[in-house]
């Protein structure tokens, strides 16, 4: 996918989830994230909305801690979040392909990065937001595109689970796999499944099937997606399922 359509949907999903959010109220709660209400959800993502718009916007090189939560409430901080959602789509539009910034998986540039990571995070949380005011995440993952959805389980995968925060480790290797039942058929192959080596050390996902699996999780690539993001139950497991539960207990990003 382009960095141009990261970015419309980007801006989609955040007016999305502000308007989910709004109509549900800052004290409903949020059934796909139980600890937390909807004024949870706009704090923490209004909050990295602007700590990602300042690596972009002011070529920041080096990390730096997000900042602390708005204590803000109701109406002023769902303007709060459209504010800096609305900051953040601007910039990455405007910005130069070329902007030299920190980031923190593997991209083609920063912009790239920045975008990719903004869409993903957005569309999930959106998710949760409209949990919060009764919808199913079944009715939203049916909106959203199969290329964009499969780009999701990657980025989990190959990225945030490459990297050595990743608790999803076994004592004796094994391999799970996870494969889109709905790629076009003229597709790669390799663009519907990925073989996730499991052990000790950090998982090491590949793209491709080769080699036998102790577990497979399968299904349509928006369901596959919001499920390894824990806002879904698995949509088909063969084989071992005790690795399809490790994945939920002990997949959530750091």
């Amino acid at each position: 996918m382009e960095t141009i359509e990261f970015i419309r949907i980007l801006d989609q999903e955040g007016r999305s989830l502000a308007a989910a959010a709004g109509e549900a109220g800052s004290g409903a709660k949020v059934p796909t994230c139980p600890d937390w209400q909807v004024r949870d959800l706009l704090r923490h993502t209004g909050m990295v909305h602007r700590w990602a718009t300042s690596f972009v916007a002011e070529g920041r090189t080096e990390p730096h801690p997000v900042a602390g939560l708005p204590d803000l409430d109701g109406g002023e901080l769902l303007d709060w979040f459209r504010t800096g959602h609305r900051r953040l789509v601007d910039v990455l539009a405007s910005a130069p392909g070329d902007v030299e910034c920190w980031h923190f998986l593997p991209a083609p540039s920063p912009l790239a990065f920045w975008a990719r990571r903004q869409a993903h995070e957005t569309a999930v949380h959106r998710v949760d937001a409209e949990s919060a005011r009764g919808v199913a995440p079944e009715e939203i993952a049916a909106a959203f595109p199969r290329d964009f959805a499969a780009d999701g389980i990657d980025e989990l995968l190959c990225g945030f689970h490459a990297r050595a925060k990743s608790k999803v480790r076994t004592e004796e290797p094994r391999v799970l796999r996870v494969r889109t039942t709905d790629a076009d058929a003229d597709a790669d192959a390799d663009d519907a499944v990925w073989t996730v080596r499991l052990s000790a050390g950090p998982p090491v996902t590949e793209r491709g099937s080769e080699g036998d699996a102790d577990c497979e999780l399968s299904g349509p690539a928006s369901l596959l997606y919001l499920s390894l993001w824990n806002r879904l139950p698995y949509p088909a497991v063969s084989g071992d399922a005790l690795l399809a539960r490790l994945w939920r207990e002990k997949s959530a990003v750091i």
